[in-house]
């Protein structure tokens, strides 16, 4: 199949729906640590939450051939290492043939509908660990939204522990996203502060009946040394809202890659749909960061 053939993709994922699975097994794979062992992820899980919002723009992500697009376009770039999704995105970029020597994150609990009454309910609706094993799937990644005042948490709790269990059984490194979270105003919020993130990490790290294949994915927040200082597992720095001033957002990136155990960046929004709409510059901007020559 040629790349963004989207003729064959559609014809080929209603008449041989086998062909993901044989793409999965023909894909080249590649170590998750090469080279001067760092990483840059992009990330593209947030539609099967419902985050469709990029920039204001309330249905930015909707259009899936445009992401694919943006997603190839990523991925073609120097120094980007990998894609994390859902098993429909992931899916697609197998068929495409984009999925060579990269690494594959497998998104797992997208239950959490953003602005649903039961969004603290962040139960696991994607893959799960079989599911990548038979695959070829590098990396597995689970959010982990602790919410004090919500007895949704704890289901969460459990079954993010269990997943981290059947990942160090399986050998699969698992990439933890926690967050500190509160409804405020009929909302949730993530609380950024420093001690609510150094929190979020204390927990997070305890989950699972080892620790041997755990990550972090954590915020850049204030006093990021501090939070660093709180863990001993390698850590990709996520990268937010982008919203915000993509200056400002870069020398924060910039700052917190230098501290011990920061291995890299998982971004998604931002660098698909920059500001300026120029996804090479953004990437490779991003890129020279993580892989400094």
């Amino acid at each position: 199949m040629n790349s963004l053939d989207f003729d064959a993709l559609r014809e080929t994922r209603a008449a041989n729906p086998a062909a993901v699975t044989e793409a999965f097994l023909r894909r080249r794979r590649r170590n998750v640590i090469e080279g001067d062992g760092r990483l840059f992820i992009v990330a593209a899980d947030h539609p099967a939450r419902g985050a469709l919002a990029v920039n204001g723009h309330e249905t930015a992500m909707s259009n899936r051939y445009q992401l694919l697009e943006r997603l190839a376009l990523a991925l073609s770039r120097p120094g980007v290492d990998g894609v994390l999704g859902t098993p429909d995105i992931i899916d697609d970029l197998a068929l495409l043939g984009l999925l060579e020597d990269k690494i594959v994150v497998a998104s797992m609990n997208r239950g959490g509908i953003r602005g649903a009454s039961f969004e603290m309910d962040d139960r696991f609706t994607a893959y799960d660990i079989a599911s990548m094993v038979r695959d070829g799937i590098d990396f597995a990644k689970s959010l982990i939204r602790i919410n004090l005042a919500d007895d949704n948490t704890a289901a969460t709790l459990e079954a993010t522990a269990h997943a981290v269990s059947e990942a160090a059984s399986a050998g699969l490194p698992i990439m933890l996203e926690p967050f500190i979270s509160e409804w405020v105003d009929g909302k949730i919020r993530n609380n950024l502060s420093t001690d609510a993130t150094i929190l979020s990490v204390a927990i997070a790290a305890g989950l699972g009946n080892s620790s041997a294949h755990s990550w972090l994915k954590l915020p850049v927040v204030p006093e990021m040394e501090r939070v660093m200082e709180a863990t001993t597992l390698p850590t990709l720095l996520l990268g937010g809202d982008p919203a915000g001033d993509p200056d400002e957002t870069f020398s924060a990136w910039q700052d917190a890659l230098t501290l011990p155990g920061v291995r890299g960046l998982v971004v998604g929004r931002s660098m698909l749909y920059p500001h300026d709409g120029n996804v090479e510059l953004a990437i490779d901007t991003a890129v020279a960061m993580v892989h400094p020559k």
